[in-house]
């Protein structure tokens, strides 16, 4: 199982950004993609996730309204579009495989990407 978030990078408050997650090495359609972010001496959180059923997708509260995850099975591919961005967004963002249900708990993933980092600032 392989995660790759990619994306990331320095914007000004109120812009925008895409993370994309690749997948590879499991049954894509068939497993749930959480998007985490973990700043700076902050524990990490659940931000977005996608079910394997198509439109079950569940948001944190801070990002409900400005964050929207999709997947595209046929590329094994996950994305997030960030609008809106402010400050307290800065932070790794990670994108984890789960079992078939989405769930913002850390504890539900078990395979984990490497981070693309995400600064928000002017």
């Amino acid at each position: 199982v392989q995660l790759q978030a990619s994306g990331g990078g320095l914007v000004q408050p109120g812009g925008s950004l895409r993370l994309s997650c690749a997948a590879s090495g499991f049954t894509f359609e068939n497993y749930a993609i959480g998007w985490f972010r973990q700043a700076p001496g902050k524990e990490r959180e659940g931000i977005s996730c996608i079910g394997e059923t198509v439109g079950m997708t569940s948001y944190e509260d801070s990002v409900k309204g400005r964050f929207t995850i999709s997947r595209d099975n046929a590329k094994n591919m996950v994305y997030l579009q960030m609008n809106s961005l402010k400050p307290e967004d800065s932070a790794v963002y990670y994108c984890a495989r789960g079992n078939r249900y989405c769930s913002l708990r850390v504890g539900s993933y078990a395979y984990w990407g490497q981070g693309t980092q995400v600064t928000v600032s002017s």
